[in-house]
């Protein structure tokens, strides 16, 4: 098979490398753009989340990144944060139609992953291993949404603020949840956005809760990815957790980049797993 080119924008928190690329989305606080790219600051980015009092913005990536991320390529797969929370996904997508009108003998796949963070990576390495195998570039796009019936995601929230401001969640809401020390565990709904499973009061229910709803959602012992914004105690917490249950299972704990840090903020946990 030609050689197939990989591309992401930075809603799955992965780094680029050699075989994949990394198309930045852009955050903007009280009227200061924060591109989501490996010079992105995150202490000085989340201290001006928490001074801000304003409804922030994220931009996706505009037709032209997408252009020069695919130039040079004959095979692509392009994959972004879910359609329910940004426009990454049909920006892409234009890009795919001009970048195959303009290259006749490129073929390009543009897969909306309906999820963001760690089930992206999941579903990316799941590509990788597509990409590897003796698989027809054709048949990768119906292989890859099979695929994605098997991934989950889970979130533990700390905080509402962020959420709130930008109208996803009632402030009076976000302000009760802070007083009581209350956690939302929630996850990616079918139509890509957050939908709260449990509200749960201290992180340590919270994290027997996420150990429950993994066992419902069949996990059975696969690779896991822990996202942590700022909470390395109790994303270890949680590794040895499921490492009680499942002492084979190979977990991978992983930094936040800007966007989920936009969404997720400090202290939060996003989880990717399948159930293969």
């Amino acid at each position: 098979m030609t050689k197939v080119r990989l591309i992401i924008d930075s809603g799955s928190n992965d780094q680029a490398n050699s075989n994949l690329t990394v198309v930045p989305l852009t955050m903007t606080i009280s009227g200061k753009d924060f591109v989501d790219n490996e010079n992105l600051n995150i202490e000085e980015f989340i201290a001006s989340m928490e001074k801000n009092t304003e409804e922030g913005k994220t931009s996706c990536p505009s037709i032209n990144e997408w252009l020069e991320a695919l130039s040079g390529s004959k095979r692509a797969i392009i994959m972004t944060i879910t359609s329910g929370l940004s426009g990454s996904f049909s920006s892409a997508f234009q890009a795919k139609q001009i970048y195959e009108k303009d290259h006749p003998d490129s073929h390009v796949i543009v897969v909306d992953s309906r999820t963001a963070g760690p089930e992206i990576s999941v579903i990316l390495q799941e590509i990788q291993k597509l990409v590897n195998s003796n698989a027809r570039f054709v048949d990768l796009e119906q292989k890859i949404s099979d695929y994605k019936t098997h991934t989950h995601l889970l979130v533990v929230l700390k905080s509402l603020h962020n959420l709130a401001l930008n109208g996803r969640v009632n402030m009076a809401v976000a302000k009760v949840a802070k007083v009581l020390n209350i956690d939302v565990v929630g996850t990616a709904s079918d139509e890509g956005k957050l939908e709260p499973l449990a509200k749960v009061r201290g992180i340590k229910r919270a994290l027997k809760e996420i150990i429950k709803l993994m066992g419902e959602m069949k996990y059975q012992g696969g690779h896991v990815i822990i996202d942590q914004c700022k909470n390395m105690k109790d994303a270890e917490t949680l590794k040895a957790k499921i490492l009680e249950l499942y002492p084979e299972a190979a977990i991978t704990i992983r930094p936040m980049r800007g966007l989920c840090t936009f969404y997720a903020e400090e202290g939060s946990l996003m989880i990717g797993f399948d159930d293969l």
